[in-house]
């Protein structure tokens, strides 16, 4: 038997999209328009399976661009990138639910594959019924299945509603049965896609503790999601994939770090962000500013000397209203801290008048550990949010401050903070 689970090789998919609809400004105009749509109609109708030549227009889009990779049985690997990448695309076509415009994957083994919530549930069956449905699909028998049932229940936790229909079921209880269904029938491989973000916290953590006990018995996992703790987690490996193309395949922590480095480099150069008036608002954020300990804008700062985010607001009715902010790792894996503005020792809002107001929240050195954050900031009165931004990211480098003291060159084994705690020594 090979050790290759899948081999993708020069994959590409392209989608034709809509074009605008014409508008047009006169009543002749919409007429000519009128007595030409069957003709017009003919022509988009006979255009859909035709593309030009070298694939350029402009209702072409190509999700996937000549994907070529393979992946070793038993290996984990994570699929990261933006929203619009190409991911759910790539693991659409390994499902064979889609298929591809050129090039080929070979797949070797039963594949389950969860995509999308309810995918490959028939609504009208009960839970029950759609258990043997899935698993006659990957090609096991009725007693196999049988032997599994206990525990693919057990473990969905929907025990009560396992004999109703499943479209009477929420979403969460779909992405349940389905993570329960397609883990416990033991296929070869297992394609996950972003769906675990529904359930609850108690059952994400049972289905990454499920896929490290799937990987751990030789299988194949591919799992696509956004979240980089996870993936960090749980894989060896991972794809970072941008603009339907493959730009590295590399171990999983240096994946992420080329993705996050890539994120705080082209996503927000500049170190402040304007943002449109809005009248229709009690009171709206204008302007979020990242300044070093000189009053300098900057988005790269020393770990050891402090700097500032400076939130700038406008009010359009008289409030009580005060700034907040919470800081989160740049990979959304994290929330490190929360901070509100204070007016008074008593930490009693003050009301205040129509206007424009500024205020900045101060981080003294070395409290933050190296790495890239950014700022959720957001005004607000007594628990009502009026307006939430987020900041542009920033890092923190790793040296700073009295002799540019440097500590080990590996920052992510020393967590998130790094405090001047107080020791004491003595002689025993």
């Amino acid at each position: 038997m090979s050790d290759i689970a899948i081999e993708v090789s020069n994959l590409s998919k392209r989608y034709r999209i809509g074009l605008k609809e014409e508008v047009h400004d006169t009543f002749i105009g919409s007429m000519t328009s009128w007595l030409k749509s069957p003709l017009s109609n003919y022509r988009r109708v006979h255009n859909l399976s035709s593309f030009s030549d070298d694939g350029k227009s402009d209702d072409i889009i190509w999700a996937l661009k000549d994907v070529s990779f393979k992946i070793n049985r038993g290996e984990v690997v994570g699929i990261i990138g933006k929203n619009g990448a190409g991911k759910s695309t790539l693991l659409k076509i390994l499902s064979r639910i889609t298929e591809p415009t050129s090039g080929e994957a070979v797949i070797n083994g039963n594949v389950a594959s969860l995509l999308e919530v309810g995918t490959g549930f028939h609504p009208e069956l009960t839970g029950r019924d759609n258990i043997y449905l899935n698993g006659t699909i990957l090609g096991m028998t009725r007693n196999e299945i049988d032997r599994k049932f206990d525990e693919i229940v057990s473990f969905s936790g929907i025990d009560r509603f396992i004999d109703t229909p499943v479209k009477r079921y929420s979403s969460g209880m779909y992405v349940r049965l389905a993570f329960s269904i397609a883990s416990n029938l033991e296929p070869d491989i297992l394609l996950i896609d972003e769906v675990l973000a529904v359930g609850d916290v108690e059952f994400q953590r049972k289905c990454l503790g499920k896929m490290d006990e799937v990987a751990k018995k030789g299988r194949t996992v591919l799992f696509v999601s956004h979240n980089m703790g996870s993936v960090g987690r749980l894989c060896k490996s991972a794809l970072l994939i941008e603009d339907g193309e493959i730009v590295k395949h590399d171990g999983v922590n240096e994946v992420i770090n080329h993705y996050v480095a890539s994120s705080i480099n082209n996503v927000h150069s500049s170190p402040s962000v304007s943002f449109p008036r809005d009248g229709e608002k009690k009171a709206y954020i204008k302007t979020i500013r990242l300044l070093d300990s000189q009053g300098n804008e900057n988005r790269v700062f020393y770990q050891l000397k402090p700097f500032r985010i400076e939130i700038s607001y406008c009010i359009n009715e008289p409030c009580i209203i005060y700034a907040g902010a919470t800081i989160k790792t740049l990979d959304e894996t994290v929330r490190i801290a929360n901070s509100r503005e204070t007016e008074n020792e008593g930490f009693e809002p003050i009301k205040k008048n129509i206007g424009d107001y500024k205020t900045s929240l101060e981080f003294p050195g070395g409290i933050l550990n190296s790495g890239h954050y950014y700022a959720r900031m957001v005004i607000m009165s007594m628990g009502i949010k009026y307006d939430v931004k987020p900041s542009p990211p920033f890092e923190l480098l790793d040296f700073g401050g009295i002799g540019n003291f440097q500590t080990t060159s590996r920052p992510e084994k020393r967590g998130l903070l790094t405090l001047n705690l107080k020791w004491k020594s003595i002689k025993i």
